[in-house]
């Protein structure tokens, strides 16, 4: 019976490989990986993801963007690819491919000669793949897990590389090598953002458990809980000093608290969700469901401005500091540039081949 074949919608087990199955069985079974508890998914071969479409029936929400670092490009996260753009003027430069179902964090290297993508499909699939992002060319994929990945963030120096993950686990990499280093596992949920301080010495989480976290980066011993939300922590950042750190989340707020003994110093109220949280040099940025995005000093959180015309949620930013543009992406696809000089709207494009914004 066709409906009951396995796998589903696919071609036959090879014969070779179900006398494979047959001999391992007769022969009882064993295990023989290294780690008995480890997930499957991190066992079995990285996929490779099928062709994106050539054309978009529909815009996809927007949950990651990233300028590179020279300025002139702005990448964004499509349906099993990347999509790389103009921020001048909107137009689609390139595609990178093999790029899992969903994009949900994109880090360059600070030499910009490595992209760190966050990916994944909901509950069945999490990696870390790192492109060249000239040439498109896959590198390496690190990683993989039974959920989603949801933040990525190289170190200042480039040789290392944190990510959170929906399993709850944060994993700290070594770049070159792609070796694991450390592995935390602090957090009882969805681990949904992570920031790297100043110098490389501190991790800050944010998680759907409702706390954000400060940890030593050198071995992954806990510094500080923060638990001031109540509700899921969506997004954070260190304050430039790295003695405080800014977290959004759920409770429509930014709060900023000390490393020292996570005490609460100020906070931010929003009209919806705080998602993530963008550093520049002197600049955060926060995005939020009340479909704005809000610069502030990151010195004394006082706001310079308020970015507003999403129709949706303002889901993700990312700020280039060379050429003082700011980009947000939101819920229903749409692509916002300004120039933070200003508070001018540079273009507004829709991230999906092939479908145009209504007038």
């Amino acid at each position: 019976e066709e409906s009951e074949r396995m796998p589903l919608e696919g071609d036959p087990i090879p014969a070779e490989h179900v006398a494979l199955i047959k001999q391992w069985i007769a022969e009882g079974a064993k295990y023989d990986a290294e780690d008995p508890k480890a997930p499957l998914a991190s066992i079995i071969p990285a996929p490779t993801h099928p062709d994106p479409p050539e054309v978009y029936p529909r815009a996809v929400p927007v949950t990651a963007l990233a300028f590179t670092p020279d300025g002139e490009q702005l990448v964004v996260g499509g349906y099993h690819e990347l999509t790389v753009w103009s921020p001048a003027d909107g137009s689609l430069l390139r595609r990178i491919k093999n790029v899992g179902q969903r994009t949900y964090a994109l880090s360059f290297s600070p030499d910009g000669s490595l992209l760190a993508v966050g990916c994944g499909a909901p509950g069945r699939l999490g990696e870390t793949r790192i492109f060249d992002p000239t040439s498109g060319e896959l590198k390496l994929v690190l990683g993989t897990t039974s959920d989603v990945v949801l933040d990525v963030n190289f170190n200042p120096a480039g040789d290392r590389l944190a990510v959170a993950s929906a399993d709850g686990v944060i994993r700290v990499y070594e770049v070159a090598s792609g070796d694991l280093q450390l592995t935390i596992t602090s957090h009882s949920d969805w681990v949904m953002a992570i920031a790297w301080n100043h110098d490389g010495t501190r991790l800050a989480s944010a998680s759907r458990d409702k706390t954000s976290k400060v940890f030593d980066a050198s071995n992954g011993e806990l510094v500080v809980t923060y638990a001031g939300h109540g509700q899921a922590v969506k997004g954070v950042t260190f304050h430039p000093k790295g003695e405080e750190v800014f977290s959004g989340g759920g409770d429509n707020k930014v709060h900023r608290w000390k490393v020292e003994d996570g005490k609460k110093g100020a906070e931010i109220a929003f009209g919806g969700e705080v998602y993530k949280l963008a550093r520049g040099a002197e600049f955060f940025f926060a995005t939020s469901a009340d479909k704005s995005v809000r610069q502030y000093l990151a010195e004394d959180q006082k706001e310079v401005r308020k970015y507003e015309g999403h129709s949706d949620w303002a889901l993700v930013a990312s700020y280039h500091d060379g050429s003082k543009r700011l980009a947000s992406g939101g819920f229903d696809g749409e692509v916002r540039v300004w120039n933070t000089e200003d508070g001018a709207a540079v273009v507004t494009f829709l991230a999906a081949p092939g479908v145009k914004k209504e007038e």
